[in-house]
């Protein structure tokens, strides 16, 4: 089997296996008490908005009870399966707590966090955990392990054969980019920082989990490795398409890494949506301080010069080349560079398809909305 068809059947495999993510009004109160406030009952939610500190949905507590302090507050957002949702805020907004709620690493006081369509609270705490990869910033291998014995921890817990386990090691460890015969028998302390995370995003793998929860996982590296390491996950989803609940205090890692942006503060969610949207339409104050002045420039690096329709070319030679992948944002900064108006755009094939202009580039902010990225179907451009 050719590695193009090996990689087809493994993104086969595995969006199969990705799984729809929703919270619906959850809260995380820390100690006892109530919840301040309940939100209406509809049609659609017969049971209620859950309202109790500690409870399930539908069943009321002592509303004489002191109210407490959430951490995290009546907080609903969907994920389609095989989508990357970042959550992202200032410290202490409640992202990680969020986070660590999906696996029951931290319960949630009131509400439902869903994995395709199933309550969290209504499962085998053990079983929900082995079927949701986690990916943490300062990895966690096992030290007395070898890098293939850290990747198979969870299929070894699950029981695999030992073929299998050695076949599904060296598989991921090829796919995140490191030699399986030369890394598989080193320990993690003979492994560079950016090394040590390759060898956790392949662990959280392992099991083929429909889910990832994945809480700043390249922050503890420097920013070049961060870069690459970037990079090299959005080309392992556009294989996989899991679907992954990411943490991150930086917008330009959220908008660089999802389909779709959480933004928090104070444990409610203040924005969601695409990224593009969110540049493009802060919902207040808050968020426009939080994507910053440069939210336009930041808008570029969702476009690609493919997404333009160039000019024709007028027979002007020695100009910058971009390929179709080539984004806005770094087209407009070698047209700027190179002291030029325009710039050849080329075709799949390398030959030019017309001429791209400063002011066609600067005019892409003015179109629609790009709220496509949050479709699974809808793939996802190579990262550079």
């Amino acid at each position: 089997m050719n590695a193009a068809s090996t990689a087809g059947s493994t993104a086969d495999r595995t969006q199969a296996s990705a799984a729809s993510l929703e919270f619906r009004h959850v809260y995380k109160r820390y100690g006892s008490g109530r919840v301040d406030e309940t939100p209406p009952r509809s049609a659609d939610d017969p049971a209620g908005s859950p309202d109790v500190l500690g409870q399930r949905p539908g069943v009321r507590a002592n509303p004489r009870a002191p109210v407490t302090p959430a951490a995290v507050e009546d907080l609903s957002f969907t994920v389609p399966a095989g989508s990357i949702c970042v959550l992202v805020g200032p410290s202490g907004c409640g992202k990680t707590t969020s986070l660590k709620m999906v696996n029951r690493l931290i319960e949630p006081s009131a509400g439902q966090i869903l994995l395709d369509g199933v309550d969290v609270m209504s499962q085998d705490v053990t079983a929900l955990r082995r079927r949701i990869g986690y990916v943490i910033q300062q990895v966690g291998l096992f030290p007395h392990l070898t890098v293939g014995e850290n990747v198979a921890v969870v299929p070894s817990l699950q029981g695999w054969a030992k073929d299998r386990k050695a076949d599904r090691t060296r598989e991921l460890l090829s796919l995140v980019g490191l030699d399986p015969a030369v890394y598989e028998r080193r320990y993690p302390s003979q492994l560079s920082g950016g090394e040590r995370q390759r060898v956790g995003v392949a662990r959280a793998l392992a099991a083929d989990p429909p889910l990832m929860l994945m809480d700043e996982p390249f922050a503890a590296v420097d920013p070049i490795a961060r870069e690459r390491l970037q990079d090299e996950f959005l080309r392992l989803q556009r294989e996989l398409a899991k679907t992954i609940l990411f943490v991150t205090h930086d917008i330009d890692e959220a908008v660089k890494m999802g389909d779709l942006i959480v933004v928090m503060n104070h444990g409610r969610l203040v924005q969601f949506g695409p990224p593009d949207r969110i540049l493009a339409q802060p919902a207040n104050d808050f968020v426009a301080a939080r994507v910053g002045a440069d939210r336009g420039l930041k808008r570029l690096s969702l476009r690609r010069i493919r997404d333009l329709e160039p000019e024709a070319l007028d027979g002007r030679t020695g100009l910058p080349e971009f390929e179709p992948r080539v984004k806005l944002r770094d087209a407009l900064s070698a047209l700027l560079a190179a002291d030029t108006r325009g710039g050849i755009a080329l075709d799949d094939d390398g030959k030019p398809r017309g001429l791209v202009t400063v002011e066609a580039i600067a005019a892409a902010l003015n179109d629609e909305l790009d709220t496509g990225r949050p479709n699974a179907e809808t793939p996802r451009e190579p990262a550079g």
